[in-house]
């Protein structure tokens, strides 16, 4: 698990690990198993990431990392080193506490496979099948046929079937039966471990565990014959030819056998195909998993959403009533655990949760915080939304609060602020919003932290906070606002996913009242209203349209874009919509709010990571947050790229050139 963090560079961590190792050796349950189990191990003063593989009390082989992840959210070359030293083992003093376990002095440490009385087992671990010299590759061409692989693998969108695809090319290519093993759950922060557990064999899968549920522990199991491995192999010319001038890996002799002699009679398992979930599936299930997670691990008793009638937090909404479906559906099919744990946080030992909405009134407060400049259609659609899913609703207005706020600024200065509507001037304008905005944040603490109180029910909530992904990387929130919360299931999403998120929840769920909800335009309702009209919508305050922040997005952190780059990528995207100066206009006006605003993200609440381009300033897009937001020497080379191509244009049009 990558989320220990800087805790591996602590021996606490080791120690203890230690323990939980020689607990799993004296375990009669793991008898006659080979296991593989992963943990860290200072070998010479280095610290490994390791497999430990063990049979009867006895341990065969420690297997160290050779390829560490050290991109995107993962920094394992601050903790770990890899193993340089291809094929080659050496002799590990084990710990005493082992020592008196196992019996053993000194074990195998290195590159090397398993060789038991019928086959051959190798393994590798996470990164290693992700890369271009996976060491499967060279194994399999040495004679391993098994091959084990125990994954820390985080959720994306889309992710699933890479990974799918990754597991079932290795053994296409080569021959073999692969056995991957994926961590399950929330990992302390931001990332969720989305199982998917899997058993392929000569490139087909043929047992799949499921991607999200409460399940802390899953088996998968499968009967696989060994000499479909080996027919399979002895086909491939090109295979043989290679597998001809590998060079041999150092072999542990196993004195066991996987197979048995009345195994003939046992049908093998044929392949299955894959079932793979929708985007719009994987925002129901994903962060409600991550959700139910905080919540029975922080011990708190509910979830707060300040609950504003717009897309962002009606969807964070959603999630949190399908993490509702997913605790009763758990509790049905017999999950004790899960039973327990909502028992614990409803504060009822004989409770059972079976409906959804019953459930989601227990444990999920939701809030409409109105002010002058709110609409009533807004706060219909928050209560309505309300009642369907279920949660305790409160309807409060902030108008009090923040006359007192701007009161107090003007009796101290003798002056008094204005909307943009009423003759202020811009900078009036936007204080003027953040009050309300932030009122709202203070407002949402202090009613997390009461509500239940008031109900005379024990504990607090947790804040939910809703700003997604294009608006961290805009920079359209409020520093310290109601995005400013405990935790945020949507911030590593788009809105354009968000809509067609809540599209699936009108069909799957039958809440109704998100139509309205979808075809509302998207607005913070922080100005005046005119005529009793919304005069303030999102896309129109940002100058940019929400499908436009998207390809920023993935053009500045997946492409890795700087101005420049972008630019030039653009007038070939957007040539039928756009002239390049009109692109150059968009990528200058992006970067410079971009910019401006990144100071944002370093309070930016923690939310489940969804999208490769996500802004997440804390461990996935490292970037400073003081810019010169003038980009003078990129937006120069922007417009000398652009007056070059009107002169080429001009040049091919006046020859009459097409």
């Amino acid at each position: 698990g990558y989320g220990c963090a800087d805790h591996y560079l602590e021996s606490d961590t080791l120690l203890h690990c230690c323990q939980a190792l020689a607990e799993l050796l004296r375990a009669p349950a793991a008898r006659d198993i080979v296991c593989d189990v992963g943990m860290p191990v200072m070998h010479r003063n280095v610290r490994y990431n390791c497999r430990v593989i063990f049979l009867n009390g006895k341990i065969l082989l420690i297997r160290p990392k050779i390829i560490l992840a050290n991109a995107g959210n993962y920094r394992e070359l601050r903790w770990f080193t890899p193993w340089s030293k291809p094929r080659h083992v050496e002799e590990y003093f084990l710990p005493r506490i082992i020592q008196e376990v196992t019996g053993q002095e000194t074990v195998p440490f290195g590159d090397a496979v398993l060789a038991t009385k019928d086959t051959c087992l190798g393994t590798e671990i996470c990164e290693e099948l992700w890369a271009p010299n996976s060491p499967h590759i060279e194994m399999g061409l040495d004679g391993v046929e098994i091959f084990t692989n125990s994954s820390g693998s985080h959720h994306v969108l889309r992710k699933a079937h890479t990974r799918v695809d990754l597991v079932n090319s290795a053994t296409a290519k080569n021959g073999g039966i692969y056995l991957l093993a994926n961590q399950k759950g929330c990992d302390g922060d931001r990332l969720y471990y989305d199982g998917c557990a899997m058993i392929s064999m000569n490139g087909d899968t043929v047992a799949q565990g499921s991607q999200f549920s409460l399940d802390d522990v899953e088996v998968l199991v499968a009967t696989l014959d060994l000499e479909d491995v080996r027919s399979y192999r002895a086909e491939i010319s090109s295979r043989n030819l290679a597998a001809s001038k590998v060079c041999p890996y150092p072999r542990i002799k196993v004195n066991f056998e996987l197979s048995g002699s009345d195994d003939v009679a046992v049908p093998p398992y044929i392949p299955i195909q894959w079932r793979h979930h929708s985007p719009e599936e994987e925002i129901c299930l994903g962060p409600a998993c991550w959700l139910w997670d905080f919540l029975r691990r922080s011990k708190q008793a509910g979830f707060f959403l300040p609950l504003s009638g717009g897309i962002d937090s009606s969807a964070t909404a959603c999630i949190g009533y399908s993490m509702c479906h997913q605790v009763c559906l758990a509790v049905k099919n017999g999950n004790a655990e899960v039973l327990a744990d909502a028992r614990r946080i409803v504060n009822d030992e004989a409770y059972v949760p079976e409906d959804p909405r019953e459930f989601c009134g227990r444990i999920f407060t939701t809030c409409y915080m109105a002010s002058e400049n709110s609409t009533q259609e807004t706060c219909n659609r928050a209560k309505l939304l309300a009642e369907q899913i279920g949660s305790y609703h409160i309807n409060l207005n902030i108008d009090a609060a923040v006359k007192a706020i701007v009161g107090i600024f003007s009796l101290v200065t003798g002056q008094s602020p204005r909307f943009s509507a009423y003759g202020g001037s811009s900078r009036e304008n936007l204080a003027l919003q953040n009050v309300q905005a932030r009122i709202r944040m203070v407002l949402a603490y202090l009613f997390a932290q009461l509500t239940l109180w008031t109900r005379g029910m024990p504990g607090g909530l947790l804040v939910l906070g809703s700003s997604n992904v294009d608006e961290g990387l805009r920079g359209y929130l409020t520093k310290y606002d109601c995005s400013s919360a405990d935790i945020n299931p949507i911030g590593g999403i788009s809105k354009t996913d968000l809509k067609s998120f809540i599209q699936y929840c009108i069909e799957n769920f039958q809440l109704t009242s998100l139509r309205s909800i979808m075809s509302a335009p998207p607005t913070a309702e922080l100005e005046p209203l005119v005529d009793g009209q919304l005069s303030q919508t999102d896309e129109v305050d940002m100058g940019m349209t929400y499908a436009e922040l998207s390809i920023y997005g993935r053009l500045r952190k997946i492409a890795k874009a700087g101005p420049y780059s972008m630019f030039c990528k653009l007038i070939s995207i957007w040539k039928e919509i756009c002239t390049p100066r009109e692109v150059a206009s968009k990528v200058k006006h992006f970067f410079r709010m971009y910019s401006i605003n990144r100071h944002k993200m370093t309070v930016l609440t923690p939310a489940y990571h969804a999208e490769n381009y996500s802004p997440d300033d804390n461990r996935f897009d490292l970037r400073p947050f003081l810019y010169n937001t003038t980009w003078s020497w990129q937006f120069r080379c922007i417009d000398k790229q652009v007056n070059a191509l009107f002169f080429y244009d001009f040049i091919f049009k006046s020859k009459g050139l097409s």
